[in-house]
């Protein structure tokens, strides 16, 4: 299998690197590097840029507004938007919403909601896990009554990512309760104005208020806003997790991350410790394997497969070496890690720096990522599927 670039795609490199060197603010990637918070319009902003150019949706059908893009093409492109620090795009709509829309949704909601993902009209958040049903997805207690033409929504959803800047949220139900659990749940569009919804925010290990609970009170959501077919839910969410899962795995992420890595063990001479040194070289070669795996995946889509429980192993794997890179990001600062300024997190901040300005932000980026293992299916249970899958077990 040849996995190195044609000469077309090496073209295509170069010209996604001229798009980020002339669109891409240096103010947002500044931010983005430094580790920094983006507020709701900094994300907004590159969503709008990368829309305007066509790249947005860039795994979305050219009939549906995507560019037609190979899968090399996406990951070369994902790749070099990482390494320019451009702001990550929201997923939710673009990169889980959309593809279940365009695989499973009706016409008519293919026509109403892939347009307002694409303009921004619509901010999106995902309605999975729940108390009691984060890692057991399908022991969710979520539930939708058929009345009319609506259903009626009750139950708690949680870890909701973003979900105070929604205004809309994608939700499993359970719309049987007598059927096995993953038999009896429907996928259902929810407007986050609807009366009877409570989003109460989740202070996290960082600080940072990311992620929220969401509450239904005898929530009516209208029955066309059913994607699909109702008690098969769990399909949509299987295909969707396995977007999310890849995604996650971030190859673009940690080959940038390694390189700030580098530098600041250059500047605080930690590549002198050998242990530290041995360390570095132990999750670069990690980096350079998942690098080779991941292009050993998107090849094989490329000719007409369909990731399974690769997008597990990525997963797996990709969360671990993101992990190791900011732990070792924070201990190559050593004590200048530690202070925590909750100011120097936001743009704009003018203080004094302890130590090197950069610093302060690694121990935040150290706790924050300790969730990359747990939210899309822990890796605990990305295990269990890959000994079903591949061992039969």
């Amino acid at each position: 299998m040849d996995l190195s670039f044609t000469p077309q795609e090496e073209a295509f490199g170069d010209e996604v690197r001229a798009f980020f060197k002339e669109k891409l603010p240096e103010r947002l990637s500044s931010q983005v590097r430094q580790g920094k918070r983006l507020t709701k319009a900094d994300m907004e902003e590159w969503h709008a840029i990368l829309a305007t150019r066509g790249w947005l949706a860039n795994h979305w059908p050219e009939r549906y507004g995507g560019p037609g893009w190979s899968v090399i093409e996406r990951f070369i492109f994902e790749n070099e938007s990482a390494l320019a620090h451009a702001p990550r795009v929201v997923p939710f709509g673009v990169n889980m919403l959309g593809p279940v829309l365009i695989k499973y949704g009706s016409e008519e909601q293919k026509a109403h909601w892939l347009p307002r993902i694409l303009d921004g009209t619509d901010w999106w958040c995902q309605g999975y896990s729940e108390p009691g049903a984060g890692s057991d997805l399908a022991g969710l207690k979520t539930t939708a009554v058929r009345d009319g033409d609506h259903y009626v929504v009750n139950g708690q959803k949680t870890w909701t990512t973003l979900g105070q800047h929604a205004d809309k949220i994608f939700c499993l139900v359970r719309t049987d309760p007598a059927a096995k659990k993953q038999e009896g749940i429907s996928f259902l569009l929810i407007d986050m104005d609807t009366p009877g919804i409570d989003v109460r925010p989740i202070t996290l290990l960082d600080g940072e208020a990311e992620v929220n609970e969401v509450f239904f009170t005898d929530v009516r959501v209208p029955v066309a806003n059913l994607v699909g077919e109702e008690n098969q839910g769990w399909t949509y969410a299987k295909y969707l997790l396995t977007y999310e899962r890849t995604n996650i795995a971030g190859v673009g992420f940690s080959l940038a991350a390694m390189a700030r890595l580098r530098e600041v063990a250059l500047e605080q001479r930690k590549i002198d410790d050998p242990l530290f040194a041995a360390r570095i070289a132990r999750v670069e070669i990690d980096l350079a394997n998942m690098q080779t795996t991941n292009l050993r995946v998107i090849a094989a889509v490329a000719g007409g497969g369909v990731p399974g429980a690769e997008s597990s192993m990525l997963k797996i794997k990709g969360t671990e070496i993101r992990q190791e890179i900011t732990a070792l990001t924070r201990r190559a600062y050593g004590a200048y890690a530690a202070p925590y300024i909750p100011e120097a997190l936001e743009s704009g901040w003018n203080g004094e720096p302890v130590g090197p300005a950069d610093a302060q932000t690694a121990a935040p980026g150290y706790f924050n990522n300790r969730k990359l293992s747990i939210f899309g299916g822990s890796n605990e249970i990305q295990k269990n599927i890959i000994s079903k899958a591949i061992l039969g077990l």
